[in-house]
């Protein structure tokens, strides 16, 4: 079996907990207006390569990853399941620490034959880092070209399966900073009881030459890059929602 490969980062730093190696899927059905790894969107392109392939470059600086592990991304790596899978369950034995990158866009929850297929890798994920992109349904449509819905099933699934998540919502200006979104998606987390972290990251333009290379427009021109500290207030903003949650939650115990 092999999978589509766009790159591979051999010491990444923020996708998971510890060092990583972190695989970069080829193929995305989403084109977020913020994307920074547009050359990841086409099923087309990248390397051809195998589980043990992958596994080797593992092995080539393991002991860097001792308190790390192996990360899929993309891209969406959702759109190789199979591989991903077999890439999980290669490392699981070898006791590799696995975590997958997605945004959940591909779930159906109503396919009883792909929920065995999910319940199978979920088995051998040990952590997913969900990307929640907004939580107004037209405004999500509008910033990815996608729905919402699969995305929080997507959540509610891995609640169900206790799989540990930690949440990722990137604050655009304008954009996703509204304060009614960001206390909508802390109510929404609230609700779950398998999310151990949430990280609100400030957009940036880095993905911009990229654009530029591959001759493509760039949704968000002139929209300016976020300081960490307007980021952190958001990220605030959402936990308010999920400790309302969790009073009256506590308030119905009583």
């Amino acid at each position: 079996m092999k999978g589509r490969i766009h790159s591979i980062e051999s010491f990444g730093t923020v996708d998971g907990p510890g060092v990583r190696l972190v695989v970069f899927f080829q193929g995305c059905p989403m084109r977020c207006q913020y994307c920074h790894n547009p050359d990841t969107w086409a099923l087309e392109g990248g390397t051809d390569m195998s589980v043990e392939e992958i596994l080797a470059q593992y092995e080539k600086n393991q002991a860097f990853y001792s308190r790390g592990g192996i990360t899929a991304t993309g891209g969406e790596p959702l759109l190789q399941m199979e591989f991903v899978t077999a890439l999980f369950e290669a490392a699981a034995r070898l006791g590799i620490h696995t975590c997958l990158d997605t945004s959940g866009i591909l779930f159906r929850p109503d396919h009883l034959m792909e929920l065995g297929r999910y319940d199978r890798l979920m088995s051998v994920t040990d952590l997913v880092l969900l990307d929640i992109k907004h939580t107004d349904p037209e405004a999500h449509r509008t910033l990815t070209g996608r729905p919402l819905d699969p995305v929080l099933a997507f959540a509610r699934y891995l609640d169900s399966r206790n799989v540990p998540v930690w949440v990722r919502q990137v604050a655009v200006p304008g954009i996703t900073t509204d304060r009614k979104q960001l206390y909508e998606l802390g109510r929404f987390l609230g609700g779950l009881k398998n999310v151990q972290s949430l990280e609100v990251l400030p957009y940036h333009t880095m993905g911009v030459p990229k654009y530029q290379r591959l001759g493509m427009e760039y949704p968000l021109e002139g929209v300016p890059p976020m300081e960490k500290a307007e980021a952190d207030a958001a990220r605030r903003v959402v936990l308010e929602g999920m400790k309302a949650v969790k009073r009256e939650a506590m308030a119905v115990r009583w």
